[in-house]
């Protein structure tokens, strides 16, 4: 990889990182207890628990993407970035760029599926 994909890659890391904990930070405030006597607005109690279920599972979802993208940025710094994980081939730049924490290339996910 050259110079200047390494760092335009490591920006994208990084800003991809600051956005998901910022908005694992906003998804933890929605996940708060419900008081069982709190109506929150037109929403019933049950729709309330519903729609804090939902976020709890998007909390987890970010916290894992956050987990593979600081792992992303600690693969580029050992060099060992953009190469998929089961076949060894390069992971094209357009799908490192659209989704940074990438660690198998198209052929190789679609085959998981």
């Amino acid at each position: 990889m050259e110079e200047s994909e390494r760092k335009e890659i490591e920006s994208i890391l990084k800003s991809s990182i600051k956005t998901t904990e910022e908005d694992l930070n906003g998804l933890k405030n929605l996940t708060k207890p419900i008081a069982p006597d709190n109506a929150i607005g037109r929403l019933s109690r049950m729709e309330a628990i519903n729609e804090k279920s939902v976020n709890e599972r998007a909390v987890v979802n970010a916290e894992n993407k956050l987990q593979m993208l600081k792992e992303a940025l600690r693969r580029l710094d050992k060099d060992e970035y953009g190469e998929c994980l089961n076949c060894e081939e390069p992971i094209p730049k357009a799908r490192l760029k659209v989704m940074p924490e990438s660690t198998v290339c198209l052929k190789c996910a679609q085959a998981r599926e």
